[in-house]
């Protein structure tokens, strides 16, 4: 997925001492109102981008955030992770021990936002929609394993599945699945612009500005039916230009905390020394970093090449150099925390190991310095993407192995000439759709795949993703995942960098924080709430 992050420059003086006073109506967190969080993610309705709040377009972190506030799936992640549970659903489960048929229940007397009730039929309908517009930046292939969707009653929906999938649970707590109604979305084309309608725990008001939604105002959706408890009746998500702006506002307390994204110089400045009034919240993450590679680009297309950069790398040089304690050096596509992580990568070629690299590059033939351009996007990451390849440049001539260049480019530009081929190594981030290990190889991996990668490798795709899948028992799937992971640093269709860690600011007064933002990165406004500040 594209799953958007900003971590942008850091200056000094981003956060000052000089906050509102603890407990202020005008500039703390006490009082009324709307809980208010900050920000950098870019929600914009333009040519490339029409229907950014639409499940069958909507496919990065920003987007997801909203609709997990408004469009209800059948299943959601419980607080503090692990398998999902019932959400609009009451009950959930497979009905064969094939894991191929799995059906649904849902809640009694469920509604949409609107009043209107909730069927079985608007559930197919939903799944049915995303499957059919098929949208080529959408979320469409997590829906990939179904064959067809059957609503048996107006309370009972079955899904029949292609092959078995004990990861289907999953895909169905994503926006990806997310109920809307016949009434409001055409069937077969997608909704421009901001507007969002569903039957999740709030409404949407959308305050637009040159095309860029700049706040959501999330009102309690009085008819809303499911298993989430919220803790306030509004919530607002502001979104800022840079971390610098909404930094300054956290410190004036026009915002009450930080979703998306701090830098990496403010994330060491309030770890050292917190402002009055302000508290970091570590949390885990899955979001990844990585290279990857349009394998039939004549620069890149002998893999000795791509293996050749895989062992010169070093990526504890690079965190250290732009990120810092934000993020950890990573080995495999599998982030470490996950069932099935394996280090691939280091077993195989170790760190920034010019001599391995050399022998790679002799024993193919391949004449160096192997001159190679990188390209990374300008304004989807953060200013921090472009220190990041400045560095990787450096250090990858520095070996005198390698002539690199790096190239940036606006998102608008970069996706479309990445999908369409035209970069042969590129700069990409991932969060997770679901936290498990499929999550992080079948989307880089099998067909019709988020990259557009010209790179197949026959026993991934017709044995090992399959294999990987039917074990309900994650455990049970270890073998086929260890063995992806392997074929991965052997072939290096992708290189993967780091691994990132989540930083969310609050001021006094917010209670939930800790549970406001999940492992993969999903905002969970309804954990918000007020306590007693000072």
């Amino acid at each position: 997925m594209n799953r958007k992050t900003m971590a942008l420059t850091a200056a000094a003086g981003l956060l000052t001492p000089a906050l509102a006073a603890c407990g202020s109506t005008s500039g703390g967190a006490a009082g009324t109102g709307a809980i208010i969080v900050g920000t950098t993610d870019r929600f914009e309705a333009a040519d490339y981008a029409p229907a950014p709040l639409d499940p069958a377009y909507a496919y990065d972190a920003g987007s997801w955030n909203i609709l997990r506030q408004t469009v209800q799936t059948l299943m959601h992640t419980p607080r503090g992770g692990g398998q999902p549970v019932p959400e609009a659903a009451s009950d959930c489960r497979f009905t064969d021990t094939g894991n191929e048929s799995y059906r649904c229940t849902l809640r009694p007397g469920i509604q949409f936002a609107d009043g209107d009730p909730l069927t079985a039929q608007d559930v197919k309908f939903s799944i049915d929609r995303v499957r059919a517009i098929k949208d080529e930046n959408g979320p469409s292939s997590l829906l990939s394993t179904i064959d067809s969707v059957e609503a048996k009653s107006a309370d009972t929906v079955v899904f029949h599945l292609k092959t078995p999938d004990a990861t289907f649970p999953h895909k169905l707590s994503t926006p990806a699945a997310g109920i809307v109604s016949a009434e409001k979305y055409d069937a077969k084309k997608l909704r421009a612009g901001f507007s969002v309608d569903g039957s999740g725990p709030y409404t949407m008001k959308a305050e637009v500005k040159d095309n860029q939604l700049v706040r959501a105002v999330f009102t309690k959706n009085p008819h809303y039916k499911g298993d989430l408890k919220l803790q306030n009746d509004k919530a607002e998500l502001r979104a800022f230009e840079d971390s610098g702006a909404m930094g300054k506002a956290l410190e004036r307390g026009t915002i009450h905390m930080v979703s998306r994204t701090l830098s990496p110089a403010q994330i060491t400045a309030l770890s050292a020394n917190p402002p009055k009034g302000i508290k970091l919240f570590p949390m885990p993450g899955l979001e990844i970093r990585y290279i990857g590679f349009n394998t039939d680009a004549p620069t890149v297309k002998d893999k000795a090449v791509r293996q050749a950069l895989a062992a010169a790398v070093d990526r504890n040089a690079v965190i250290a150099k732009v990120y810092g304690k934000s993020a950890q050096p990573l080995y495999s596509l599998v982030p470490t925390t996950l069932t099935g992580h394996v280090n691939s990568f280091f077993n195989k070629y170790g760190e920034a190991n010019t001599a391995k690299a050399a022998e790679l590059l002799k024993n193919a033939g391949i004449k160096t310095p192997v001159k190679l351009t990188l390209n990374y996007t300008n304004d989807h990451y953060g200013d921090g993407t472009a220190a990041e390849f400045e560095a990787l440049k450096a250090q990858l001539n520095s070996t005198q192995l390698f002539d690199v260049t790096v190239q940036g480019a606006d998102w608008a530009d970069f996706r479309p000439a990445q999908k369409k081929g035209d970069y042969a190594a590129y700069g990409l981030g991932w969060f997770p759709d679901y936290p498990d290990a499929d999550n992080f190889l079948a989307p880089f991996l099998e067909q019709d795949n988020f990259l557009g990668t010209p790179y197949a490798n026959t026993a991934v795709r017709t044995r090992l993703i399959p294999e990987s899948r039917r074990a309900v028992d994650r455990g049970v799937a270890v073998p086929a995942i260890t063995e992806m992971q392997d074929i991965v640093a052997d072939d290096v269709p992708v290189l993967p960098l780091w691994q990132g860690k989540q930083y969310v600011a609050a001021r006094d007064g917010i209670t939930g924080v800790e549970w406001s933002v999940n492992a993969i990165s999903d905002l969970q406004l309804w954990e918000l709430g007020r306590g007693v500040s000072g």
